[in-house]
């Protein structure tokens, strides 16, 4: 285990990355920790204030994310100062996107049926960051033999191909598999033909005038929604909270 560690990590560069995920997940799941004992009542902790303003966490998050960001960008990936740079990195980013559904409607919906959209982006920008861990990027050149490389029309070309596709799935309504699509091309490819969301801008333009199109996307999209939003509920709950009714909804 040290030895394929040692290899696949440390010498491969990937020390960092690796650093700034572990951190990214730990600070969101303590940060969802404490505000949820806040929300109870629970415990010594309290929402912090200054002058009466509530000071959200996602501003130390924004000043941790750019100082990591650009200490990590002027470390390299080896080295002391690349790994502390890749942790504070990695707690401003769990901090910041705790709070993105904030950020996003400008409102204080923490609570709300809005604020799952945090817990959301974090899971994925988790999945995304492990992806690239693992070895998925559509810019990774290394594994290619010396005779690939030099063919950098062919390699082109299958970015372009694979940028087309996302931006396909993206104008479908299917952002989250989009996001996973830059990074593993035949998820963009599953998302570029299979039938639109309804209300996308793909379905209202394309499908129109094709009411059988339309019917199919909407029975999909009804079957979709109905298998997944149970469990996917659920997951979000375990993780973030359980949000407040919207007659009950109030700030934390």
């Amino acid at each position: 285990m040290g030895r394929w560690f040692q290899e696949n990590i440390t010498e491969a560069g990937k020390l960092p990355m690796l650093l700034a995920l572990a951190s990214f997940v730990l600070t969101f799941l303590i940060t969802r920790t404490i505000t949820r004992l806040i929300r109870a009542g629970i415990g010594p902790f309290r929402d912090i204030t200054a002058g009466g303003t509530h000071i959200h966490h996602a501003v130390p998050g924004v000043v941790l994310t750019v100082v990591g960001g650009f200490g990590a960008v002027g470390s390299g990936r080896h080295g002391l100062t690349a790994a502390i740079c890749a942790v504070v990195f990695g707690i401003g980013a769990g901090l910041l996107l705790d709070e993105f559904a904030l950020i996003v409607h400008i409102d204080d919906v923490y609570w709300s049926e809005q604020g799952r959209q945090s817990v959301e982006v974090v899971v994925l920008a988790a999945a995304l960051a492990l992806l690239v861990l693992s070895g998925f990027s559509p810019l990774d050149v290394d594994s290619l033999s010396p005779a690939e490389r030099q063919d950098r029309a062919n390699l082109a070309l299958t970015l372009g191909l694979n940028f087309l596709f996302v931006l396909i799935t993206l104008v479908k309504g299917k952002p989250r598999t989009a996001l996973i699509g830059t990074l593993v091309p035949f998820v963009a490819l599953f998302g570029a033909l299979r039938l639109a969301r309804p209300g996308s801008a793909w379905a209202r333009r394309c499908y129109r005038s094709r009411p059988r199109a339309r019917a199919r996307a909407l029975l999909r999209a009804y079957r979709h929604d109905r298998r997944w939003d149970g469990p996917r509920r659920r997951f979000q709950n375990l993780l973030g909270g359980t949000p407040d009714p919207p007659a009950a909804a109030r700030e934390r």
